[in-house]
């Protein structure tokens, strides 16, 4: 999980806030590198503290059902602000796995994929299929000002 979240936070380094900000995919208004991290840091709570924990979802936007990108809508806050967010949301989700076992299962009452063990759940938030590398991190960071690399 590190280290897919160090190169997700790696591709926002040296850019500028105005490009953090800019749509490169004229459908998709919200892919932005700042809608990106907002995503991630969503997704991450998700799956941790509401699937896992059973949270309340009311203040995660992932669970708007009036705006299904609602988790990507910055609201114009700073990159870095963004970053910070999702820096405290990854530490609160190191948290959680540090004090359960990979065989515990989700708490959540009203969610199916809730029911499936940590193990299954990592793979979900940082560390696999969602980010490898934030999805699109690689993909924006190039559209936007030609930086492209692993790390």
């Amino acid at each position: 999980m590190d280290l897919q979240r160090q190169i997700l936070r790696w591709k926002c380094e040296g850019l500028a806030e105005a490009d953090a900000h800019r749509a490169v995919v004229p459908t998709s208004p919200a892919m932005t590198m700042a809608g990106l991290i907002s995503h991630m840091r969503w997704v991450e709570h998700t799956w941790l503290e509401v699937l896992f924990l059973g949270g309340d979802e009311k203040q995660n936007p992932s669970f708007d059902e009036t705006d299904e990108d609602a988790d990507w809508h910055t609201d114009g806050a700073a990159l870095k602000d963004l970053l910070a967010a999702y820096e405290a949301q990854c530490a609160r989700s190191d948290e959680i796995v540090a004090a359960a076992s990979l065989d515990d299962v989700g708490r959540h009452p009203d969610c199916r994929s809730a029911k499936a063990s940590l193990r299954w759940i990592l793979p979900s938030t940082s560390s696999g299929d969602r980010p490898a590398r934030g999805a699109h991190a690689d993909i924006v960071r190039e559209l936007l000002d030609g930086s492209k690399g692993y790390y």
